[in-house]
């Protein structure tokens, strides 16, 4: 439910730039301000805006400049309205009160979800948010969020106000989420989480870069007492399979007589879950015209295909994970106190690759190995950690200051098993001559069944300085002024692994990556920013920001905002905001790169930095840059009532976009430069093509939030919370660049993946009834349509002719619309309280047991899934079925 969040206070909600504790009356008022009680409120009225990255709640202001401010500010809200700490510095401000809408979401909703995963609990509860149900290769082993239809690297996460490092792990198929290395929320302990605001504007001016989209800022726990343990486990009751299980437990303890440490660890796993499919090249029959050239035969005796005719390629990953949080907070003195914080996560996740039959181009060696056929597992294993430390006071010239020092790394091996290289059966496999692309450092005729593909590793180490105060001008205007620097260190290293990875054709299900594409990158970035929050008028409020940043690797950037917002009386407010922003490339966009050799072939990803790059006519990247405009309508027409509106554009310009795949002599001369040798056995130029990123696109998104939420209270019936909330959302292409040949960088299907792979629309309507020790939560979400291209597959007849020349099949400019046509899913719980420490609860999610809609045979890969990879609608493992146990002392 959107809204059901926790009163806290700003000191409870950040550690940054709040006040420090002075001494016993501090520790006596942390006690009772961390003593959350729940709130309903509206979504955006429960919502706090994000902190920047260093800049986090605003603490109470002093003396009479407080109480002078304070008289310029909307009339006071209900007495259990949430503080926000995000997307603003002003202090005490309250989430209907907010400049921009702010969405809060506590940690009870989150639970209450029935998701395990932080990404999952925040598509079910918050209607802006979506997650890609099912990713691709190693693009299924990590999880980013999406916002408002633009990408995971659009959107900027923070923890506590800092900036929250991103993952190592960069999605190389194309699709929605193409070269995102977003923040993974799912390495970060659920059960450390308070609440999370959600800023629904962009922000680049406050926080720096990836705040286009939006913002989404978690606060953690503080309390500096207590203990909470909570187990739950649940599956896929439809198909036996996808159980998962957690054990978490958090609590505070007193650090001295006047701080705390707050604790929390978290155990999770799930198994697969597989979608089985129809494979084509097993059932035994086909179409006339179809393509059959890569059917199982039935030559290899025993094969699988006699004992079944679908596989296992569209399935969750199986994963392990581990986690780890602790925060803590000391006064050293009455006006200076030291915070910090320390997350940790280790992740083993694997994802089937699909069965793959023998057939004749098997050596007999490989089908000795796999007379059956083989099955391979990619699978991962990830650390990642960051570790902030700070001082924060007051008093300083009349400022107060807060200074930190945040530390984030991942680092992700990648690795095979159950696989084989075919090449080093192969009779053209050459132990002796380095320069043949058949050469393998490990020998011919054998093969190892595991492989380490390569590892990646990126760390961000960021340093910031804050102030704010507060003080009139004259005796009516009062202003709130903040300014600070960041500092921020960037790295980013490629190892590439074993040979028998990458050579001779690589390993069957995911290749390695050569020492070609190796390397260890790093860049600075400086940064200053000063915000003026102003109020000229009674019942107006007026917010300026501006911030510069600089990077040693690509352009300086300039960004800025101004916010207003007019009360007319309590019942009724109106705000509105233009402000331009950025995105700068990742150190993965500018430098990932991913060949394949094959037999007759060579092709894939080349860095844009590179000399083999700039062949193909790439240039640098520059920064994505936003201009961003919203207005809203905040209302109570009656008292408890709550509704809000805002509508908002987002003009996106210098997308990264795959760059154009160029084919022939100059794809040849390229990938030559950048050290492949090129197959005997490849003898037509065009089966040469290769690709880099490039600023190729520019976007303009349009939509609408509406909120609204209304508690009845029936007294000895209990209390009824419904509420509401609304994403319409629809991105179109205003710019297609051109490739160095003069050719659209975009075609049909990539342009489907920035404007339509995302719903038109998405609805969440929840019901919340809390009677005696019961409580019951019903939730109806709706996904609204998506299309994607799809291409022409096996089963399309050989004589159907493309509208623009040639064959129908496999063509890169002739595309078949598909639409994921619209889907409700229903949520229920049931909740009691058997005693003042134990809750027992039972659900299901998808209760229907609602799955995507089925591809048309001609557009399923024959080998591939049955649902369209690439819709961000409903997911694919339809009913969950789960029981959970909390205990709290």
């Amino acid at each position: 439910m959107i809204g059901a969040a926790r009163a806290a206070t700003p000191a409870t909600a950040s550690p940054a730039l709040s006040a420090p504790s002075p001494g016993k009356a501090a520790a006596k008022a942390r006690g009772r301000h961390h003593a959350a009680r729940p709130v309903a409120a509206s979504a955006s009225a429960a919502a706090p805006r994000p902190v920047a990255s260093g800049h986090a709640a605003a603490p109470a202001a002093r003396g009479a400049v407080a109480n002078a401010a304070d008289r310029y500010v909307a009339p006071p809200p209900a007495r259990d309205e949430q503080v926000i700490v995000t997307g603003t510095r002003a202090s005490n401000v309250r989430a209907r009160e907010s400049i921009s809408p702010v969405v809060v979401l506590s940690g009870k909703t989150l639970t209450q979800s029935g998701f395990l995963n932080l990404s999952d609990a925040l598509t079910r509860t918050y209607p802006s948010i979506e997650v890609t149900p099912r990713g691709h290769n190693t693009n299924a082993l990590t999880s980013f969020v999406e916002m408002r239809g633009l990408g995971p690297n659009e959107v900027l996460v923070l923890v506590d106000g800092k900036r929250r490092h991103g993952t190592a792990n960069i999605v190389q198929k194309a699709g929605p989420e193409f070269a995102a290395s977003s923040v993974d929320l799912n390495m970060i302990p659920a059960n450390m989480i308070d609440h999370i605001e959600v800023l629904e504007d962009g922000a680049a001016a406050m926080y720096g870069s990836d705040a286009i989209a939006g913002v989404v800022n978690i606060i953690t726990k503080k309390q500096d007492h207590g203990l909470t343990l909570s187990s739950q486990t649940g599956a896929n009751a439809y198909s036996g399979d996808g159980w998962q299980y957690q054990f978490a437990a958090d609590g505070g303890l007193k650090l001295g007589h006047d701080g705390f440490i707050h604790l929390s660890g978290q155990m999770y796993h799930s198994d697969h879950m597989v979608a089985y499919s129809p494979d084509h090249g097993m059932l035994g029959y086909w179409p006339a015209g179809a393509d059959t050239s890569g059917y199982y035969a039935g030559v290899v005796p025993g094969a699988k295909a006699n004992t079944g005719k679908v596989n296992n390629y569209t399935n969750t990953p199986e994963e392990t994970r581990e986690n780890l949080g602790i925060d803590f907070e000391k006064p050293l003195t009455d006006n200076i106190s030291l915070y910090g914080q320390i997350v940790y996560a280790h992740r083993h996740a694997e994802i089937l690759e699909g069965y793959e039959y023998p057939d004749l181009d098997w050596a007999p060696g490989a089908v000795n190995m796999y007379p059956n056929g083989v099955e391979p597992i990619t699978q991962i294993d990830e650390n990642d950690y960051s570790a902030t430390m700070g001082l924060k006071g007051g008093h300083l010239f009349g400022f107060d200051w807060d200074l930190s020092s945040t530390w984030g790394a991942d680092s992700d091996r990648i690795s095979e098993k159950s696989s084989v290289n075919l090449g080093m059966f192969a009779s053209n496999c050459n132990a002796t001559d380095t320069a043949s692309p058949r050469y393998s450092a490990d020998g011919c005729g054998y093969s190892p069944k595991t492989f380490w593909d390569y590892t990646e590793k990126s760390a961000e180490w960021t340093n910031n300085l804050d102030f704010r105060r507060q003080f009139m001008v004259g005796h009516s205007f009062p202003i709130g002024l903040s300014f600070g620097a960041e500092q921020r260190y960037d790295e980013y290293q490629l190892v590439s692994g074993n040979p028998d990875s990458y050579q001779t054709g690589g390993a069957e299900g995911h290749a390695g990556i050569p020492p070609q594409s190796a390397g260890k990158w790093s860049r600075d970035v400086w940064a200053g920013y000063v915000d003026v929050n102003l109020h000229p008028m009674k019942r107006l409020q007026i917010d300026l920001a501006g911030r510069y940043e600089y990077y040693t690797d690509t352009q300086d950037t300039e960004t800025g905002k101004i916010s207003a917002r007019y009360d007319f009386s309590r019942r009724i407010a109106i705000r509105g905001t233009i402000s331009n922003g950025f995105r700068a490339p990742t150190l993965q966009e500018e430098h990932f790169s991913r060949m394949n050799v094959y037999t007759d072939s060579v092709r894939g990803l080349l860095p844009v930095n590179s000399a083999a790059a700039k062949i193909l006519g790439a240039s640098p990247l520059k920064p994505e840059r936003s201009t961003s405009i919203s207005a809203g309508i905040v209302t109570e027409p009656v008292d408890g009532f709550h509704v809000e509106a805002d509508v908002y554009q987002i003009n996106l310009r210098d997308r990264f976009v795959q760059g154009g795949t160029v084919s022939g002599v100059t794809a040849l001369e390229a990938i030559e430069n950048f050290g492949f040798a090129i197959p005997a056995a490849a003898t037509k130029v065009s089966d040469f093509n290769a690709y880099y990123l490039s600023n190729g696109a520019s976007t303009r998104t349009q939509g609408l939030d509406i909120k609204a939420d209304y508690t009845f209270r029936f007294h000895e019936y209990g209390d009824l919370n419904l509420s509401m909330a609304l994403n319409l959302n629809r991105t179109r292409l205003h710019h297609n660049g051109l490739s160095s040949l003069g050719k659209p960088l975009l075609n049909d299907q990539a342009i489907g993946y920035l404007t339509t792979a995302y719903p038109r629309s998405k609805i969440i309507l929840d019901a919340r009834w809390n009677v005696g020790r019961w409580d019951i939560n019903l939730r109806q979400t709706r996904y609204g349509q998506t299309t994607d291209m799809l291409e022409y597959q096996d089963w399309t007849p050989a004589s159907a002719t493309c509208a623009g020349g040639g064959a129908l099949r496999y063509s890169s400019t002739c595309f078949a619309p598909f639409n994921n046509t619209p889907r409700w899913l229903t949520d229920l719980q049931v909740g009691y309280q058997i005693n003042q420490h134990l809750h027992v609860a039972i659900g299901a999610n998808n209760i229907f047991n609602i799955r995507p809609r089925k591809v048309p045979q001609e557009l399923k890969v024959a080998e591939g899934s049955q649902y369209d990879q690439d819709s961000v609608q409903v997911p694919i493992t339809g009913g969950y079925y789960f029981g959970r146990l909390d205990a709290r002392f």
